[in-house]
């Protein structure tokens, strides 16, 4: 996606899962015959290069279009092959907590079927009621690739989207490695659109604003990152091979619940709104975790593929 495309893209639920480009108030069916590109956007991104072509002309052939506020939106990747996120990242967050300034990245890994998109519920768990918002910054790695130079390193994403690394702080403080609290179901709340690297531009210039119902709660940007979008994907390539679709979220700013004293956690009938300057909006309402659900293998959500 990283070939001169400026565009936003999204998955989206009319009859299976489809992948879109939005025009306006409009999203263009990719998979029309017209165009013919594939309906998971994994796939989508994996054509690399071989996408470009039909991506720039999608608007001007006549394919199938649907009305954006009528349209159910998924994440933009509603599997991702992997889903990881970096701790304490943002100089005012380390200063809320009371912890020291980190010299080395902290990475933990949330898990993809945790992953839900626009309007889709977070669940509040049975198991805990410290649940906690943070509104990040996506990034969509695009071509698979290993030991990538931080000055090379923007080149292979595919795109940006809007995050919000929801935390179980009671489960995710356990443990050294966070996994456990960073991994409910419901708990990856991404979307609403993937925005290409040459539709965003400078990934470090963005404001990241996090609404607790009416309340503004978070209100950062992006420059107050200690470890970079570019310096991230170089650090992380250096151990393992980065693959097209995996999500990495790059931390979050001041304003988390937990800061506070009482903590003020979410809870059913809230709803979380992050805008992220030049992506758009992610607005998730809060419930229960449905106890009809509870001690069944897998649940059969209308909002998932």
């Amino acid at each position: 996606m990283a070939y001169g495309l400026s565009v936003r893209l999204v998955s989206m639920l009319d009859d299976g899962v489809r992948t879109g480009l939005v025009e306006g108030d409009e999203i263009v069916d990719l998979t029309d015959p017209a165009i013919g590109l594939p309906g998971d956007m994994v796939a989508l991104l994996t054509l690399g290069p071989d996408a470009a072509d039909p991506l720039r002309r999608a608007a001007t052939t006549g394919a199938r279009r649907l009305p954006m506020a009528s349209t159910l939106l998924l994440a933009p990747v509603p599997r991702p092959p992997s889903f990881l996120a970096i701790a304490r990242n943002y100089d005012a967050h380390i200063r809320e907590l009371g912890h020291e300034r980190p010299e080395c990245q902290t990475w933990f890994s949330k898990q993809p079927t945790c992953v839900i998109g626009p309007g889709a519920a977070i669940e509040v768990p049975s198991v805990s009621t410290d649940v906690d918002y943070e509104g990040e910054v996506g990034m969509v790695i695009g071509r698979r690739c290993r030991h990538v130079p931080v000055e090379h390193a923007l080149e292979v994403v595919a795109g940006y989207t809007v995050v919000n690394d929801v935390s179980v702080r009671d489960w995710q403080w356990r443990s050294p490695t966070m996994m456990m609290g960073k991994g409910f179901d419901t708990h990856g709340p991404t979307g609403p659109c993937l925005v290409t690297a040459d539709e965003l531009g400078d990934p470090q210039d963005l404001t990241v604003r996090t609404w607790v119902n009416d309340e503004l709660r978070q209100d950062g940007a992006t420059g107050d990152m200690i470890f970079t979008c570019a310096q991230m994907i170089e650090h992380l390539s250096t151990a393992f091979t980065l693959e097209p679709g995996m999500i990495i979220s790059t931390g979050t700013p001041a304003g988390v619940g937990a800061k506070d004293d009482p903590p003020r956690w979410l809870a059913a009938g809230d709803t979380v709104r992050i805008v992220v300057e030049g992506i758009g909006e992610l607005s998730n309402p809060v419930v229960d975790e449905p106890g009809a659900d509870r001690g069944r293998p897998d649940r059969d959500r209308s909002d998932r593929p």
